[in-house]
């Protein structure tokens, strides 16, 4: 079973495997299969969601709230987010001025069938609106009970602290951020993470296996899997390319013989390997199928001892992207219309 953890400073607990549908829900995976691979996150004990308004235009929050539809609401700790485009995509349709943020928190509560959201998220860092303005609008929506807590995804450590003293002011939560992590991408660990365990803030991180690259189904010298990640625009085949160059296929066969040694599967190393970061509170797994959860989940509890987190940097050496500049590359200067 999963183990949970706190999220930041907040007494709020999580399970430290969550579920993420962004990829899949509404997209990649029909319904039926969707619902069903929900009701086995439900049972292997994640008890966390997230997902986003902008994932499959709004789709994703539409199944969710479907699937988890007459659990015990209480049990449950559920995530969205706000900032991209969604509907018609007019001026107003993005960002996080008060008005996108009122309208679209309105549309995630609807589509999810709940009265409340646990962890609302700035999508990204809106360089159009004043900060004031947006943390002024989550802190009506705190005090209202529509959401419980905030949260913001792929900010630098400035945006995190700027954004943890308005919040303090406005009497909410600044609890966690989203960005990506894991052992091929560790840009957060010069300033985000150092600034983040100082202000009280953890990480919900995504893509914990880079896209699927930390499986090590895809082979140096040979073409990518039919049907795979890589092989679907809908699926973050985008995202997913820095990381298929020879030389990063070959350092990951390199794990093999690490993982097999620990006792685990890649899948379950590369999890367990961002859950030993202390300021990680949880690690967001997404699953086209239940049977991929029950292999998931079991990296849950476990600690890699000094020798093997050694052996994995060994492996992983000259193929690691650990520049902290990334952080700052992330948000859009402008609004994405």
């Amino acid at each position: 079973m999963v183990s949970y953890r706190y999220l930041g400073s907040s007494g709020l607990k999580v399970s430290e495997i969550t579920y993420g549908n962004w990829v899949t829900h509404g997209s990649q995976v029909d319904d039926t299969h969707a619902i069903a691979t929900v009701h086995a996150a439900l049972d292997a004990g994640i008890t966390t969601f997230d997902t986003a308004d902008v994932y499959a235009n709004t789709a994703a929050e539409e199944v969710l709230g479907r699937a988890l539809a007459g659990q015990r609401r209480e049990s449950l700790e559920i995530f969205t987010k706000v900032y991209f485009p969604t509907g018609p995509k007019g001026p107003n349709d993005t960002g996080l001025s008060r008005k996108h943020i009122r309208d679209s928190v309105h549309g995630s509560l609807r589509r999810l069938g709940t009265d409340y959201i646990d962890l609302y998220q700035c999508h990204r860092f809106d360089y159009e609106t004043p900060l004031e303005e947006t943390f002024g609008a989550f802190a009506d929506l705190v005090h209202q009970g529509k959401v419980l807590y905030i949260g913001v995804s792929e900010w630098t450590a400035e945006q995190l602290r700027e954004g943890h003293a308005i919040a303090k002011d406005l009497g909410i939560q600044l609890v966690s951020n989203q960005p990506q992590y894991s052992m091929l991408w560790r840009v957060i660990e010069g300033k985000v993470v150092p600034t983040s365990t100082e202000l009280g803030i953890s990480q919900v991180v995504w893509s914990p296996m880079a896209q699927g690259v930390l499986s090590g189904k895809y082979l140096p010298g040979q073409p990518v899997p039919e049907g795979s990640r890589a092989t679907d625009e809908k699926s973050g085949a985008n995202f997913i390319k820095s990381f298929l160059r020879e030389e990063v296929l070959e350092a990951v066969q390199r794990l093999k013989p690490v993982a097999a040694e620990a006792g685990l599967s890649m899948p379950q190393l590369a999890i367990a390997w961002v859950l030993q970061n202390p300021n990680v509170s949880a690690a967001l797994v997404g699953a086209s199928r239940p049977e991929q959860l029950a292999d998931t989940v079991k990296a849950s509890g476990i600690t890699l001892d000094a020798d093997t987190m050694a052996a994995i940097d060994t492996a992983l050496t000259g193929v690691v992207y650990d520049d902290a500049e990334d952080t700052y590359r992330v948000s859009p200067k402008s609004r994405v219309a």
